[in-house]
């Protein structure tokens, strides 16, 4: 007897050829998932070898990414998909301070570093003092919060992009907050710059005419227990491309005023973090 056969290729088809004692979560997760591409190939009708360069596409970024460079995260990031997944996450009181992306240039192995310290470990750039205070949504402070900041150089370049030209954590630092939850160190103000084109990621989306320009900042990742971790960034306001952030980061919250003081070169900002209660996390895949 012959054994039926699907003939029409189809997310339906898929969906029929999953075990049913699969997990429910990531079976969803899938069938959505062909269902768009199966619309989108139908849509684009590719050739063969467009799609082979597709692949081709992927698979560079897959080589261009390592422990110093994740070109996967910055596709997600460029595509916007990084902040569309940060949106629906998003379930903070309004008073919070909004989160956004962490980036491809975070480093998790951030050394500690005492209140006040220098973080520029070359010395390179207009001086840039940080305040910073981490309170609750009733404005009481949170103490002991952990704050890891990581930031662009005055020339828009962080320091795992130039490991071999600026000292190892060059604008780099973890630091905990003090029992009045402030925390205060020095830095140098950093530049906006152009992501990364160097790679296929930044290649492709310069030929489709995609702005690749960041506006300066500096960024955020906070956490204390009890709270919701925040990543944010904190933008200079006087920068002109806050519009088109390529990453679709740039929030009116987070636009900051850095603020001249003294005779020399030297930059202030102060900005208070509001960290939301941590809540019951939904079954993940």
């Amino acid at each position: 007897m012959a054994v039926p056969v699907d003939t029409l290729i189809s997310p339906e088809m898929f969906s029929r050829r999953l075990a049913a004692a699969g997990e429910e979560p990531l079976r969803q997760a899938l069938v959505g998932a062909v269902t768009h591409l199966h619309a989108l190939i139908r849509d684009l009708k590719p050739t063969p070898a467009e799609w082979r360069s597709l692949i081709a596409f992927l698979t560079e970024v897959g080589h261009a990414s390592d422990d110093r460079r994740q070109e996967w995260v910055l596709l997600s990031d460029l595509l916007g998909a990084t902040a569309l997944v940060e949106e629906v996450n998003a379930h903070r009181p309004r008073q919070a301070t909004p989160g956004t992306l962490r980036g491809p240039f975070f480093r998790a192995d951030v050394p500690p570093r005492t209140l006040g310290s220098d973080i520029s470990l070359d010395g390179v750039g207009e001086r840039l003092a940080v305040f910073g205070r981490v309170v609750d949504l009733d404005g009481e402070p949170v103490a002991g919060a952990e704050i890891i900041t990581w930031q662009a150089n005055a020339a828009g370049l962080y320091e795992n992009q130039q490991p071999d030209l600026q000292p190892e954590h060059n604008l780099r630092g973890l630091f905990q907050t003090d029992g009045e939850g402030r925390f205060h160190y020095l830095t140098v103000r950093p530049a906006g710059y152009g992501v990364p084109d160097d790679g296929p990621v930044g290649i492709m989306l310069l030929k489709a005419g995609l702005p690749l320009r960041r506006p300066a900042h500096l960024q955020f990742l906070i956490k204390a227990a009890g709270f919701e971790t925040l990543v944010t960034h904190l933008y200079d306001g006087s920068d002109p491309h806050l519009a088109e952030d390529p990453l679709f980061a740039v929030k009116p919250e987070l636009i900051c005023r850095f603020e001249r003081i003294g005779e020399k070169p030297c930059w202030q900002l102060d900005f208070t973090f509001v960290l939301a209660r941590a809540r019951k996390q939904r079954a993940r895949i």
